[in-house]
């Protein structure tokens, strides 16, 4: 008599939406690799999951209009669909404008999606049906990974309700960072993107706290971070770039740059200055230091020649006057940036800011954008220009297939460009070995306002 057989029921598939910023994409990975986990499978398009989550952004009116409306069509491609993110703070607008919505969790709360999910698919296999470990899920490339150092913000910027949506400062732990920086690189990761909402105060909350790591005492705190980062080796030996986003200008970010001197950090920082303007930034509730940040600018740039500062700027913020305008080009002409984004100032429900006097009009608004950009183009432009005829470390993004003459060219970026946000390398005739995620020397040829143009040097 044969005994009949049992198979295993099909995986249940999850679906993903991820709106916003760096940090949601990490919230994002976190909750799909925490579902793998508990047996369930990702599927790549609607048709093939029997739920849909959507991970909202709320920072912006704009933003909140662009996650209803991807909630909208994942109702209407799926039907079954589990909303989290910033915006999921405000569920009853959520459910407002969708009631079919099976659930609505806010930012980081990853329990109650997993909960949510569960309930609403529940897992037709156990978490330990699969013995063999698998890797967490990465939602980018495998050669560059976000590192998010800590939740929340201590700020009470007038324009701003992050601390609202995800909460006063959070500072994880310096040894489960570390670690999770060193699995990352073991896995394959050849650039670290280290975010937060403020990577200047990490570990303000916890006292900097220290943790035992490799025999050692470290501190939570933003310059022991960045040497120890630094220390990292790739399996093959190389250190990985490491790259610092979100950093507000405090006293001891000037300790940092002697670190990108050594090659033990990327030359480069992302910092939101936001305005120049000391009328301005009273207004917005920051720091009105703009003076001493020339001087610092100035310093960082002795120190380490190359490093590439990215910043971005408000324009049309309430009671910003024309003269408030011209001192910010000014600074910016002292400054040169070498990386500029700019916002039209935009209400945010609930920002102090809406109920500040004097509003910009929307025309002018646009007018000080559209200069604003000139300038930082022009500024751009002269920058990557003067790069022309050197030779750059450039790590490769993607390549592509060989045209009509066989000659494959490929994409890349310089240590001055962090991915998705800053410009690219256009390489051309690479040799098909390349791959995503080498880092190659390459020869500046040509450049525009936001790219470079080269060659790699050949062995």
């Amino acid at each position: 008599m044969n005994t009949p057989t049992t198979s295993l029921p099909d995986q249940k598939r999850v679906g993903m939406v991820s709106l916003g910023c760096p940090k949601a994409l990490v919230d994002s990975e976190r909750i799909l690799t925490r579902l793998r986990a508990d047996g369930y499978a990702m599927s790549p398009d609607y048709a093939g999951a029997d739920v849909v989550l959507v991970n909202t952004c709320g920072f912006l009116d704009s933003a909140k209009e662009e996650s209803l409306a991807a909630i909208g069509e994942a109702i209407s491609e799926n039907g079954r669909v589990i909303v989290t993110g910033c915006m999921g703070e405000e569920a009853d607008a959520i459910r407002a404008a969708h009631p079919q919505v099976l659930a609505v969790t806010g930012a980081h709360q990853y329990e109650q999606v997993v909960e949510a999910v569960h309930e609403h698919a529940p897992p037709s296999q156990g978490p330990f049906v699969d013995l063999i470990p698998q890797p967490d899920i990465k939602l980018t490339p495998r050669h560059y990974s976000y590192l998010k150092i800590s939740e929340g913000c201590n700020h009470s910027c007038s324009f701003c309700i992050i601390p609202q949506l995800r909460g006063k400062l959070a500072s994880r732990r310096i040894d489960a960072v570390l670690r999770e920086a060193e699995k990352l690189v073991a896995a394959g990761t050849r650039e670290l993107l280290v975010i937060s909402q403020d990577t200047s105060a990490y570990g303000v909350d916890t006292r900097h706290e220290a943790k035992p790591w490799k025999g050692r005492e470290v501190r939570a705190h933003m310059t022991d971070l960045a040497r120890e980062l630094g220390q990292l080796r790739t399996e093959g030996g190389s250190a990985p770039w490491v790259r610092l986003h979100y950093v507000y200008p405090y006293p001891h970010v000037d300790k940092v740059i002697p670190l990108m001197a050594e090659g033990l950090l990327t030359p480069y920082l992302d910092i939101p200055f936001q305005h120049a303007a000391p009328s301005v930034l009273k207004a917005m509730k920051r720091p009105a230091n703009e003076a001493k940040v020339l001087e610092r600018l100035k310093g960082w740039r002795e120190v380490c020649p190359d490093i590439a500062v990215r910043s971005s700027f408000v324009v049309g913020f309430p009671g910003e006057t024309e003269d408030d305008f011209k001192y910010l080009l000014d600074w910016l002409e002292e400054a040169q940036l070498d990386r500029v984004g700019a916002f039209r100032f935009e209400p945010v429900e609930g920002a102090a800011a809406n109920d500040l006097p004097n509003p910009v009009p929307e025309e002018v608004k646009e007018e000080r954008y559209a200069r604003l950009m000139e300038v930082t183009e022009r500024i751009s432009a002269a920058k990557l220009t003067a790069k022309v005829g050197k030779t750059l470390p450039v790590i490769i993004d993607e390549v592509g297939e060989p045209d009509e003459d066989g000659d494959i060219g490929a994409t890349g970026r310089s240590q001055a460009d962090a991915p998705e946000i800053d410009g690219a390398v256009h390489l051309r005739n690479v040799p098909d070995s390349l791959e995503a995620g080498d880092i190659v020397d390459v020869t500046i040829e040509d450049a525009d306002a936001h790219d470079l143009f080269g060659v790699m040097e050949r062995n």
